[in-house]
């Protein structure tokens, strides 16, 4: 599955279409976060799946939610109406 997504960035032209994160065997989304550190975590509300407690900004820690802006966004909305910038995020 990572093979197929890598593809479909090398075929879009995504700039370094290898430098993407993924959870790997026994790990959450809020393992790969933490990993990460963002500045900004942007993620829809899950509302689908069970909603608040299912999103990774829920999930981790309270050290990590200190360092990172999170933005959520409504289930199948997209990201088209928030800012292109990331000083703009910071504080969106």
């Amino acid at each position: 599955e990572v093979e197929a997504i890598e593809a479909v960035l090398r075929k879009y032209g995504f700039p370094d279409y290898r430098n993407f994160l993924f959870r790997r065997q026994g790990e959450e989304y809020k393992d790969v976060a933490e990993n990460l550190m963002p500045d900004v975590l942007i993620e829809d509300d899950c509302e689908s799946i069970g909603g608040e407690k299912e999103m990774t900004y829920t999930n981790i820690s309270p050290e990590a939610k200190k360092k990172i802006h999170h933005i959520p966004v409504k289930e199948f909305i997209g990201i088209g109406h928030l800012p292109n910038e990331l000083a703009q995020l910071a504080s969106y």
